[in-house]
C-alpha cells in the first residue's frame, strides 16, 4: 500500500477542535446508529453515515492484542489517524468523526482490554466491548459471544475498563439475546451494574443469523427492566431495521431509547435519512470512490464497500448497469475509474462531509428530541426504500500479524446501478482546514 508521508508527532498546528461536549448516557437517546461491522465499517462509509444523519457510529470490531502491536500515524495533508498493523492500516479514523465515533473492542482480558483503549481513547469518544459476534474468529479465543457464556470475565473487562477511562470516554457493551429470557434480564443486570454508559442488544442468539427474524418482541421486558434499575442507561435495538422510517416502529414496538443498523447501512450509507438516496451510483458512488482516494483508504476496502451498495433505481437503464458493473470488474486500483468519479477532487466532497456534519444542532439531552430530528436535517433527494443485501459477509478482523485484506481477484461484485454520472457536475474547488491531532 502507497502511503503518503507521515508525521510521528502531532504537528505544531493547534488542532481544530469540534465545538462539542463529550458523550454521555444521553447521547445514545433518541438516535440511530452505524453497527461495528467488520470491512463494512470502513472510515469513508463512517463519514458518510454522519453526513445523512447517523447520530452516532461505531468502528468495526478490532481485537485488543492486535491494538497494541499498531503504530499510530499520521497523515499530515488530510489529518487521517491510522493504527498500522505490519503490511497496512487496520484502523483509520479522522477528527471530524471524533466526537461520535465509538470504538468497537474485542477483548476476552481485562488488562489487555484497558491497554487496548488507551491507545486509542485519544481518537474516539468511546469504547464499546462486543459481546455478542457469534463467528470463529472471535469465539475461539473467548471474545464476543463467547463472553455470553462467561458473564464473570465480560463485567470484569466492563468495570476495569470504566475504572482506567477518563470520565469523557463512554463504556457500552453490545450483546445478543441468550436463549432464555431470564438469563438474559440477569445478565443485563450485572451489565448495566459495571457503570456502563449504554447497551445495544442484538435482537437474535448466538445460534441465529441473518435469515432468521430478530426477535424483537423480547427487547420491550428487557427495556422496561433496564428503566426499572432507575440508572438511566440507554436500551440500543439491533436487528432488522431498514433505515430512518422503520426505526420509529420498532421504537413503538420495544421502547428502545435508539436503534442500530447494520445490513441496511452496508447496502447504502444514507439510510439514516427519512429521504435516504437512490441511484447510488450517481449519488453516492462517486463521492464515496473520491473521499476514499483522497483520505487513503486502502482500494480492497473501497471496493468490497463499494460492491456492497443497493438500492432502488429510478433513472438508470441496464445499459448503464452492465457499464458500472464492467468498470468496477476490471479496476484494480483507484486508476482507471475516472469514467466513473470525473475528476478526483475528494478534497470538495469531503468538505461537504465536514460541512455538514458542523451543521449538525447541537446534541439534546432533555428528552426532547426524536430520532427524526437529526435524520431530517440530512441532505438526499426523493424518499424510496432500502434494500438490504440477502448475503453479506464479514470476514476476520485484522489480528496483530499482517492484517490483510482478500485478494482483489476473489472480490464478486454485484451489478451496481444509478443513474449516470459518468460525467459528473464539477463543485467549487475548496480547501478543507484538516487538523493532524485531536
Amino acid at each position: 500500500m502507497s502511503r503518503r508521508s507521515i508525521s510521528r508527532s502531532p504537528s505544531a498546528r493547534a488542532p481544530k477542535r469540534v465545538k462539542i461536549d463529550h458523550l454521555t448516557s444521553e447521547d445514545f437517546k433518541n438516535g440511530i446508529m452505524l453497527a461495528p461491522m467488520v470491512r463494512s465499517g470502513a472510515l469513508p462509509t463512517r463519514l458518510f453515515a454522519l453526513k445523512h444523519g447517523a447520530s452516532l457510529v461505531w468502528g468495526p470490531e478490532m481485537v485488543d492484542k492486535a491494538m497494541l502491536h499498531a503504530e499510530r500515524v499520521i497523515d499530515p495533508a488530510t489529518g487521517v489517524v491510522s493504527f498500522n498493523g505490519k503490511s497496512r492500516a487496520m484502523f483509520t479514523t479522522h477528527p471530524i468523526e471524533k466526537p461520535y465515533l465509538i470504538f468497537q473492542l474485542g477483548s476476552a482480558d481485562p488488562e489487555l482490554a484497558v491497554q487496548a483503549a488507551r491507545t486509542v481513547m485519544n481518537d474516539v469518544s468511546g469504547i464499546d466491548l462486543n459481546c455478542g459476534c457469534p463467528k470463529p474468529f472471535s469465539t475461539h479465543s473467548g471474545m464476543g459471544a463467547a463472553l455470553l457464556t462467561n458473564p464473570d470475565l465480560l463485567c470484569s473487562i466492563l468495570t476495569a475498563l470504566r475504572a482506567a477511562m477518563p470520565p469523557e470516554i463512554t463504556v457500552t457493551a453490545k450483546i445478543r439475546l441468550l436463549p432464555s429470557q431470564e438469563d438474559t434480564l440477569k445478565l443485563v443486570e450485572r451489565i448495566i451494574n459495571t457503570g456502563v454508559s449504554a447497551l445495544t442488544v442484538h435482537c437474535r442468539t448466538r445460534t441465529m443469523r441473518d435469515k432468521d427474524a430478530a426477535l424483537v418482541d423480547r427487547l420491550k421486558e428487557i427495556v422496561d427492566f433496564v428503566a426499572g434499575m432507575g440508572k438511566g442507561i440507554a436500551v440500543i435495538e439491533n436487528g432488522d431495521c431498514l433505515g430512518a422510517e422503520d426505526a420509529k416502529r420498532i421504537r413503538e414496538l420495544t421502547g428502545a431509547h435508539s436503534v442500530m443498523i447494520a445490513r441496511a447501512a452496508e447496502a447504502n450509507p444514507s439510510c439514516f435519512s427519512v429521504n435516504p438516496l437512490v441511484d447510488l451510483e450517481s449519488t453516492l458512488c462517486p463521492a464515496y470512490l473520491r473521499v476514499a482516494k483522497y483520505l487513503d483508504n486502502h482500494w480492497g476496502s473501497t471496493k468490497f464497500c463499494v460492491s456492497q451498495f443497493k438500492a432502488k433505481h429510478v433513472n438508470l437503464d441496464k445499459a448503464a448497469q452492465k457499464r458500472y458493473r464492467g468498470i468496477l470488474h476490471s479496476t484494480k486500483g483507484y486508476d482507471g475509474l475516472e469514467e466513473i468519479v470525473g475528476s478526483w477532487l475528494g478534497e470538495e466532497d469531503f468538505a461537504e462531509i465536514v460541512k455538514a456534519i458542523e451543521a449538525r444542532p447541537p446534541r439534546l439531552r432533555d428528552g426532547a428530541s426524536t430520532i427524526m430530528e437529526a435524520s431530517e436535517n440530512s441532505i438526499s433527494p426523493s424518499p424510496t426504500a432500502v434494500l438490504t443485501p440477502s448475503e453479506t459477509s464479514n470476514p476476520e478482523p485484522p489480528s496483530s500479524g499482517a492484517p490483510l485484506m482478500l485478494a482483489l481477484d476473489r472480490l464478486d461484485l454485484p451489478i451496481l446501478t444509478g443513474n449516470d454520472p459518468l460525467t459528473p457536475s464539477p463543485t467549487p474547488h475548496r480547501r478543507v482546514p484538516v487538523a493532524p491531532s485531536i
